[in-house]
């Protein structure tokens, strides 16, 4: 059953852009284990997820989607506006590059992570956060 241009509309204007269920399960993850960290910090460029001030650490949760994940095979999936939605999630791609590369060059560690990632295993993904905070707050 194909989907209407209302069906289509209302369903993207439900997507979230921060408090998705993946960053939840996360940052519930990180809470537990007694790290405490600010979220959708705006004062950093590309207002990280996560982020831990003292160890200078920036977490992002990208959705496969929004942000191309597993691009050349991906961009093939639209089957309509391809002509719009292509630059989007590409532009978006470049941005994250950007970000990131901004981020480290003034000093701060980027981890990403996938949503599906989280949802397959937020305890790994944790686990990765806190090894990397544990690290940088003893140097």
């Amino acid at each position: 059953m194909a989907n209407t241009k209302e069906q289509i509309a209302r369903n993207m204007r439900s997507n979230k852009c921060k408090d998705t269920k993946p960053e939840l399960m996360l940052r519930k993850e990180l809470w537990q284990r007694g790290l405490r960290y600010r979220k959708n910090y705006k004062s950093l460029a590309g207002k990280p997820d996560i982020v831990f001030l003292r160890a200078q650490i920036a977490v992002f949760v990208d959705g496969k989607m929004w942000h191309g994940y597993d691009w050349e095979h991906q961009k093939h999936d639209f089957k309509s506006h391809q002509d719009f939605w292509i630059p989007k999630i590409e532009h978006n791609m470049e941005r994250d590059f950007e970000v990131t590369q901004n981020l480290i060059d003034l000093g701060w560690l980027v981890l990403r992570f996938w949503d599906f990632e989280i949802k397959k295993d937020v305890a790994a993904c944790a686990d990765k956060i806190e090894q990397a905070y544990n690290n940088r707050r003893k140097t």
